[in-house]
């Protein structure tokens, strides 16, 4: 694994596709960083499936029951910041209603800076995109890949 410049910040998923390396913006998102990190320290995301993969587009996951509609229990105002929702970008998946993030994000396949403004860039993958990029697509995936375990790269 590589040396990471803010360990405390980097969310590492060990996922069956390989490891994915985000980098977290604390100075954008702070309540969404802080949510994801109680989240990840409580092994929430342990077992949890990609269950939103469209190819050209974005690879969603954080929902414990698989369908898309599950969350933590405790949703997060909205931090909409200036970050663009390019090729790695990290944000949160919500409902038609601003404040309704809770555990579920995406990770941008492509270009999708037509999310900006709408939902809230939390971070960006540092390494394994060649991982995400291999992830099965579908909502949900005929065989969908899982998030074996979640760990902060400060807790190796």
């Amino acid at each position: 694994m590589a040396d990471y410049n803010n360990p405390e910040d980097t969310l590492i998923l060990d996922t069956s596709k390989g490891i994915i390396a985000i980098e977290m913006n604390k100075e954008v998102a702070p309540k969404h960083v802080a949510q994801i990190q109680e989240l990840v320290k409580s092994g929430f995301y342990d077992g949890i499936i990609f269950h939103r993969v469209i190819d050209g587009f974005m690879a969603q996951t954080g929902c414990p029951d698989g369908t898309g509609m599950g969350g933590s229990g405790k949703n997060i105002d909205a931090e909409f910041n200036q970050e663009s929702h390019v090729r790695g970008a990290c944000s949160m998946a919500r409902s038609q209603m601003p404040n309704s993030a809770s555990s579920q994000f995406f990770i941008c396949l492509d270009d999708a800076t037509f999310l900006n403004g709408q939902y809230t860039y939390w971070g960006k993958v540092l390494e394994g995109m060649d991982a995400v990029d291999a992830l099965a697509k579908g909502e949900p995936p005929r065989n969908p890949d899982v998030i074996n375990k979640a760990y902060m790269a400060s807790d190796v």
